[in-house]
This record gives structure tokens, C-alpha cells and sequence, in this order.
């Protein structure tokens, strides 16, 4: 009776660690399968993301593009409303001060566009003809 007793404690033991095994077995496989799917709808879903952000940078560059558009004709229109008032004064008022601006840069030694393409044209000049004097 004893060894009955024993045999059914040790089959109901075994029983409940292979359940357990069982158990713990599936437990991982539901981790791996977890880890799987999260990996594959976590880059679908980073691709969704970035998509997402490309429309919504591609809106809001056209938005600013219309307001930038809207501001550049309204400092036009109001260019040339200035421009009407003043009846072409404006011009003459910015050439005048043009040449006050080229005549203090003159006066202070600083050479003027023209100045400098003069003494590049020189340059190139030079160049030619030292290149042409090696040569020979």
C-alpha cells in the first residue's frame, strides 16, 4: 500500500512538472511571438510615421510658400503705392544716396567695383604676358 501510495505521489509529481514544463514552454513561445510582432508593426509602424511627416512637411512648406507669396505681393503693392505718392522721387532720393554713400567710400580709400575690376582686368593682363614671357 505504501508503494501504491508513493507510485501515485510520483506519477502526480511528474504529471505537474511536465504541466509546468509544458507551461513555461508556451509562456516562451508567447514572449517570442510577442518579441516578433512587435519588431515587424514597430518598423510598419516607424514607416507610417515617417510618411505621416513627410506629408505634414510638405503642407506646411506650401503653407509658408502661399504666405510668403501673399506678403511679397502686399510690400509690392505698397512699393508701388509709395512709389505713385512720391511721383518717381523716391528713385532720385536712392541715386543721390548711392553716390553720397560711393563718394565717402572714395574719400575713406575703399575702392570702388569698378576699381576693382580695372585692377583685375590689370591682373589678367600681367598673368598673360608673364605666362608668355615663361614660355619662350
Amino acid at each position: 500500500m505504501a508503494k501504491n501510495t508513493a507510485k501515485k505521489i510520483e506519477e502526480s509529481t511528474a504529471g505537474i512538472a511536465a504541466d509546468v514544463k509544458k507551461y513555461a514552454h508556451q509562456i516562451w513561445l508567447a514572449g517570442l511571438g510577442a518579441y516578433a510582432k512587435a519588431g515587424k508593426e514597430g518598423a510598419d509602424y516607424f514607416k507610417a510615421l515617417v510618411s505621416e511627416g513627410e506629408a505634414v512637411e510638405k503642407q506646411g512648406k506650401e503653407l509658408v510658400a502661399g504666405q510668403v507669396e501673399a506678403a511679397n505681393s502686399r510690400i509690392e503693392s505698397f512699393k508701388e503705392k509709395v512709389q505713385e505718392k512720391t511721383g518717381g522721387r523716391f528713385s532720385k532720393v536712392e541715386e543721390v544716396f548711392d553716390e553720397r554713400v560711393a563718394s565717402t567710400l572714395g574719400r575713406m580709400g575703399i575702392p570702388s567695383k569698378k576699381d576693382i575690376d580695372q585692377l583685375s582686368a590689370k591682373l589678367d593682363d600681367l598673368s598673360a604676358a608673364l605666362k608668355s614671357l615663361q614660355s619662350k
